[in-house]
């Protein structure tokens, strides 16, 4: 019988590795871009995710600015170079269209990118053109729609399975236990037949002996140190911290749902020892168009008026003693923003993930390697250390453990 329900619980594996690989091929064929002309569809999406994406949308749809479906036929790409990396420039020159443009989305002035050049624009219409071309699945392969490339379905597949997988596994849990229950010659009907007064009796007797009473209080002391040593220890650490802010800011909406780049509002955080607090105007980019009539918009306006900052409440905050570089991590390092805070863009209201104690960095150091890949600062570094040891080299490996790296 055990065997046999083995047996059973293998194919069900094999039936859902066989329907993933099914659902994933359909998937990827037919999410899979054709190769546009004249550009690089990556590189395109990753300079309009981090330039554009805060202001436009790539299909037809109005944001801040105008929706970009289509942008070639109406203005050809000289203009739209000369638009990205000088939109005042443009419009001051005369331009209709520009004028047009400037006037009707209630004259909010475009952020000017001098730095992306022709090859840059390119890229990006690229990217655009991609975006808004229909996805064609391979022949013999069903078309899979946006909504369902989201994992409703084979999601459902897999909790089937992990269903199926669990009804199985305690069936022959039961199966097992009955066997061992008649090698043993217990009779059940008469175990059920033991009276509340012999139980009674029998619990009386068992809390009569003094080494149980002995465990018992001994259990609680050990309890009661440990919750006491716990709360010693948890002093000064804030993990789970949600304070309410001035204004209720929504990192899930602009972070997630938006998608706009950690660098946008917070302008520090790649390139200064601090990421920054952003300032009412980078607020008024898109607010001074959208939403205009929300109460916690209406907030900003009114600290503008007033001159006066945002007070927002700061949640990650370590301690004056200790020294931390974001540009050290980010950009250096190569960390991402969710190694320290977590899933930002899922939060309604921020708060502190992690403990951020000096046992939780030193782990962290003991635990990261050093990319040294292209960058020839590590050079010598590297060099060194692949003559002393045959493992990967760690923070810890360049002073990542020293008092001084972050106490001075």
């Amino acid at each position: 019988m055990i065997r046999r329900l083995y047996k059973t619980l293998l194919s069900v594996a094999v039936t859902s590795m066989l329907l993933f690989g099914n659902a994933s091929a359909q998937d990827s064929t037919a999410t899979a871009a054709a190769p546009a002309a004249g550009g690089d569809i990556a590189a395109g999406k990753t300079l309009f995710e981090n330039n554009c994406k805060s202001c436009h949308n790539p299909d037809g749809e109005k944001l801040t600015g105008p929706g970009l479906k289509d942008i070639t036929k109406r203005r050809d790409l000289a203009w739209l170079v000369k638009w990205i990396q000088n939109p005042m420039g443009v419009i001051a020159s005369g331009d209709k269209y520009a004028v047009d443009l400037y006037n009707q989305y209630n004259k909010t002035q475009m952020t000017a990118f001098p730095a992306l050049k022709e090859a840059d624009v390119q890229n990006i219409i690229a990217y655009i053109d991609d975006y808004n071309t229909p996805k064609v699945a391979a022949p013999g392969t069903t078309p899979v729609t946006a909504a369902e490339t989201g994992g409703g379905g084979f999601t459902s597949v897999i909790m089937i399975a992990l269903i199926a997988i669990m009804a199985l596994v305690l069936v022959a849990l039961l199966a097992i236990l009955r066997l061992l229950t008649k090698l043993a010659g217990v009779d059940t009907a008469s175990t059920d037949s033991v009276s509340a007064v012999n139980f009674g009796e029998k619990v009386k007797e068992i809390f009569g002996n003094k080494t149980v009473r002995s465990a018992i209080i001994w259990v609680f002391i050990l309890l009661a140190v440990k919750t006491t040593l716990d709360g010693l220890y948890g002093i000064g650490v804030h993990q789970g911290y949600a304070p309410k802010q001035p204004i209720k800011f929504s990192h899930k909406l602009h972070a997630g749902d938006m998608k706009i780049n950690c660098a946008y509002c917070h302008t520090g955080v790649y390139k200064g020892k601090q990421a920054g607090i952003p300032a009412a105007n980078i607020c008024m980019n898109c607010h001074n168009a959208i939403k205009t009539g929300s109460p916690e918009i209406q907030k900003i306006y009114t600290a503008i008026e007033s001159n006066k900052p945002i007070e927002w409440v700061r949640v990650h905050n370590l301690p004056d003693l200790s020294y931390f570089n974001h540009a050290q991590h980010t950009n250096v390092g190569g960390l991402d923003c969710t190694n320290c805070h977590g899933e930002v863009n899922k939060m309604e209201v921020v708060q502190q993930r992690s403990t951020l104690t000096m046992g939780w960095c030193i782990d962290c150091h003991r635990k990261t390697e050093v990319n040294g890949k292209d960058n020839k600062y590590y050079d010598k570094l590297m060099e060194a250390h692949s003559k002393t040891s045959k493992g990967a080299m760690k923070v810890e490996d360049i002073g990542g453990l020293e008092c001084s790296k972050c106490h001075y």
